[in-house]
């Protein structure tokens, strides 16, 4: 297998407070990746800033200067987070061979990425990151979870357990997912069912470094409707 092209796609939205920190990270795994060879030397990270009303895209402008890595894709306005996501497969989807969304907070753990590409290369489609327990988070956190999951369920939508939108997929998925004309996908439910052959990889999700969080159990129902 020739060395896939990949693109990490980070929705950002008023994400300034974790900007700087996350691309230097996300960068440093990049560019691991690149010089051992397990991806291409054409990778990117692509931040796509959904209509932030702080200095999220000037950020990104001066990121793209700093690193090689770094591209950007700005909105007009809040469109939302999963609008954002397919924006980002839609500008990648032609170069690149794979893709991985993760969160601008990077309390999904960006260090499980090259482990990501490993089960790309050994055949997997999709890989979905799953978070191994819920410790990290509030008791109210967890109980409302555990409700969304519950209201899921009784509406008919099945979802992959403590899966969010951390997951890595093959351009052919991509491209499958691009086909929904729907204008509010939900994509934890409908990335599972593409029928890919696909993974699941546990990994401990992180406490927020910086900033609050953008999706409380309101926008997470919605996300569904």
């Amino acid at each position: 297998m020739q060395n896939p092209r990949l693109t990490i796609i980070v929705p950002c939205y008023n994400e300034e407070a974790v900007l700087p920190k996350s691309a230097h990270i996300l960068d440093g795994i990049l560019t691991d990746l690149i010089q051992h060879k397990q991806v291409n030397a054409a990778s990117k990270l692509l931040f796509v800033d959904d209509g932030s009303q702080d200095k999220t895209w000037k950020l990104i402008k001066s990121l793209e200067k700093q690193y090689s890595t770094v591209t950007g894709l700005k909105f007009s306005r809040n469109f939302g987070h999963q609008n954002a996501l397919m924006a980002g497969m839609q500008v990648a989807s032609p170069t690149a061979e794979i893709v991985i969304t993760i969160d601008a907070d990077l309390q999904d753990d960006p260090q499980v990425i090259p482990e990501m590409v490993a089960r790309y290369r050994a055949g997997s489609d999709i890989v979905l990151g799953v978070r191994n327990d819920r410790s990290s988070d509030s008791l109210f956190k967890r109980w409302t979870a555990d409700g969304f999951y519950r209201l899921m369920k009784r509406i008919g939508v099945q979802l992959v357990p403590n899966h969010a939108d951390f997951r890595l997929l093959s351009q052919r998925a991509v491209q499958a997912l691009l086909t929904y004309e729907e204008t509010n996908l939900f994509l934890r439910g409908i990335v599972p069912r593409l029928g890919f052959p696909t993974t699941k990889l546990y990994y401990h999700r992180q406490p927020r470094f910086a900033g609050v969080s953008k999706y409380p159990l309101r926008k997470m129902v919605a996300f569904c409707f």
